[in-house]
């Protein structure tokens, strides 16, 4: 119950769990710098030819949907399965395998 009597709003926004991205994707959450580029391209290196979509994003509303607190990170199928270092591709494939 909120402030004299009244209802509170509430959040209608969905939240982000395991189960809410596509199957085959991989999202690299960066603010443009050069680290996030480099875990960028390593994803598009990783997942050439496998047909798992790469997504770069940078707005920080998103982001902050996913509880990051250090960039660059990487999100597998809706999962953060690393935050705040440069992943190799070899590293990038196995997690993206899961």
């Amino acid at each position: 119950m909120g402030l004299f009597g009244k209802k509170k709003a509430e959040n209608k926004k969905t939240p982000i769990c395991a189960n809410s991205g596509a199957k085959g994707t991989v999202k690299v959450l960066g603010s443009g710098c050069k680290a996030c580029h480099q875990l960028y391209d390593n994803a598009l290196k990783a997942t050439e030819g496998t047909g798992i979509k790469v997504e770069y994003i940078t707005d920080l509303q998103k982001i902050a949907e996913y509880g990051v607190m250090s960039m660059p990170a990487l999100v597998v199928n809706g999962k953060v399965v690393s935050a705040g270092k440069i992943l190799k591709p070899a590293d990038i494939a196995r997690l993206a395998a899961k």
